[in-house]
């Protein structure tokens, strides 16, 4: 008999399905993506979140949007519906305790993000890290928010990173929900 043919009984097979399914498990707490849609339900972009050691890698690219600064965030709830994206919630952990904004000296909350930016043409790509949220069940904490759920909203205007509640970044314009890999 083969050496293969000796490792591949019953039993050792076994062990190769389990194998195999945890790292299927793993697999799907590494990543999600979401397909972002402007108002009238078009799509419009992409956004996907990937697992990293010590946080999650964010990249959105978007087109339709008015050239300049438009406010990005992580909402509590995945729902992109026709209510101008309100059933997206508010920033995840907003109800934590966080206070919103990047430059808030009570820290910010774990949805926010760095503003993008559209050119002329209307489309934005950026990339971000963030060390505030997780997607792997074993990485959350206190610090690292689990995302159960939830969207990627882009909004009308820039957002100061400051102010209450939303930093003054005005409507929601785009909105995609997050789902997991």
């Amino acid at each position: 008999m083969t050496p293969f043919r000796r490792i591949a009984t019953p039993m050792a097979l076994a062990g190769l399905i389990a194998v195999s399914a945890t790292g299927a498990a793993l697999a799907a707490n590494s990543g999600a993506t979401a397909r972002i849609v402007n108002a009238a339900g078009a799509e419009v972009g992409t956004a996907t979140l990937a697992e990293g050691p010590d946080g999650v890698l964010v990249t959105i690219a978007v087109s339709g949007l008015t050239p300049g600064w438009h406010g990005a965030h992580l909402h509590e709830f995945g729902v992109c519906g026709a209510d101008g994206f309100k059933a997206a919630g508010a920033h995840m952990g907003h109800h934590t305790g966080g206070s919103h904004g990047l430059l808030s000296p009570a820290g910010s909350e774990p949805g926010d993000l760095p503003n993008l930016y559209a050119g002329v043409d209307g489309t934005a790509t950026v990339e971000v890290f963030t060390d505030r949220v997780t997607l792997d069940p074993t990485k959350a904490s206190g610090a690292r928010l689990l995302i159960r759920e939830g969207a990627v909203v882009v909004h009308a205007s820039r957002d100061d990173q400051l102010s209450q509640p939303i930093g003054g970044s005005g409507a929601r314009v785009a909105c995609g929900v997050i789902k997991s890999n």
